[in-house]
């Protein structure tokens, strides 16, 4: 096919403290309360949780904790695109367009079958997709070689002003069932949180979508955006966010790099006062980032990592929660419907009637 020439480029909460106190042994009749003072203030990590912001901290569930029988002993955690929204289908290409038309590319325009063909042949990369479509048609005629890179990055970013808007608008839909499944969900005592976090298009977007379910809905949920992964009790000691000096600094950093035995049965230990289980590992910047996001969720919800189910649209999210055992379903959208996920408890085309349910998760039934 002869290359198209494009038109020039225009120009400490007190649930912590709960916490804390339950995990050091009772004092006896005849201890004084100031034995037990001495003994709750000297916790590792007693420091590290910063002042009450007015936002409140889900209280850890031991191990030991009853749900009471009428509570199911589960949780579901949602991912948002590809499961509340097939935003690869109803919002991505069109915001491309968009992009394109703003920034005066007029031969650029992206049908679905160009688009679904983009997305098989990079994986949903998008700027390999950028890459793959402007060696097919041809460059912008004023941009120099070597400018390739910072044209795509151009590209994207009108993509994701596109996005944003269009994100809030009616144009881009639910998922059909996805508000049923949440309803059965909280009607059957399931705690269900949502997760802004990770998603490819950012959390502004993640949240408009969220929008869509309705304030009476959204505000019996759980929203776990970047501010509440980094007010979580795991996310604290990974991160190190508002870590007082007096905690051991040296114990973060090498919780962060997983760089000395010593230091993972240190903070083994500190995890165990803490009732958390800490992954101390070389993952990757995202994958720890999606990790630390899964197991805030957990905290939230006050389930154990293995009692929350990830209903997850990503690839990345399904081998996070397989490295922290979290079990795991996956929704496809138009960006999977041909991916292979090994590790999955089940792969489902949607919500409701034979695909996934309350029903099935409570029973464990996955396919």
């Amino acid at each position: 096919m002869a290359a198209a020439r494009c038109l020039p480029l225009r120009a400490s909460p007190p649930e912590v403290a709960k916490a804390f106190s339950s995990s050091i042994p009772a004092s006896s009749s005849s201890s004084s309360s100031s034995t037990t003072t001495t003994a709750a203030a000297s916790l590792p990590l007693r420091a590290a949780v910063p002042p009450s912001s007015g936002r409140r901290i889900p209280p850890l569930r031991c191990a030991s904790s009853s749900q009471g029988s009428a509570s199911p002993d589960i949780a579901v955690l949602l991912e948002v695109e590809g499961v509340l929204a097939d935003v690869y289908r109803f919002g991505n290409r069109q915001a491309f367009n968009v992009a394109f038309q703003n920034l005066g590319l007029d031969c650029a325009n992206w049908t679905e079958p160009i688009y679904a063909d983009l997305v098989r042949k990079a994986s949903g990369d998008e700027e390999r997709m950028l890459l793959l479509f402007f060696n097919r048609i041809g460059w912008p005629t004023s941009l120099p070689t070597n400018e390739k890179e910072s044209f795509m990055k151009s590209v994207l970013r009108e993509k994701l002003k596109a996005l944003e808007v269009f994100s809030a608008s009616d144009s881009l839909p639910l998922r059909p069932g996805v508000e049923q499944f949440i309803d059965d969900a909280l009607n059957e005592g399931v705690p269900v949180a949502i997760l802004t976090t990770y998603g490819r298009n950012g959390e502004k977007t993640s949240r408009s979508i969220i929008e869509k379910l309705g304030q009476e809905r959204t505000s019996k949920i759980h929203i776990v955006g970047k501010e509440e992964v980094e007010r979580s009790l795991y996310g604290q000691l990974v991160l190190g966010k508002g870590v007082a000096s007096s905690l051991d600094e040296q114990l973060v950093k090498e919780a962060q790099k997983a760089a000395s035995a010593e230091k993972q049965r240190i903070a083994e230990e500190v995890a165990s006062i803490l009732k958390l289980s800490v992954d101390i590992n070389a993952a990757s910047k995202s994958s720890e980032k999606i990790i630390v996001t899964l197991r805030a969720g957990s905290e939230y919800v006050g389930r154990d990592v293995q009692n929350c189910v990830l209903v997850a649209g990503s690839q990345s999210g399904v081998l996070a929660a397989e490295r922290i055992g979290m079990p795991c379903i996956v929704v496809r959208s138009s960006l999977t419907a041909r991916a292979e996920f090994h590790s999955a408890k089940a792969v489902m085309d949607g919500f409701g009637g034979t695909d996934l349910t309350i029903s099935k998760l409570l029973s464990k039934k996955w396919s």
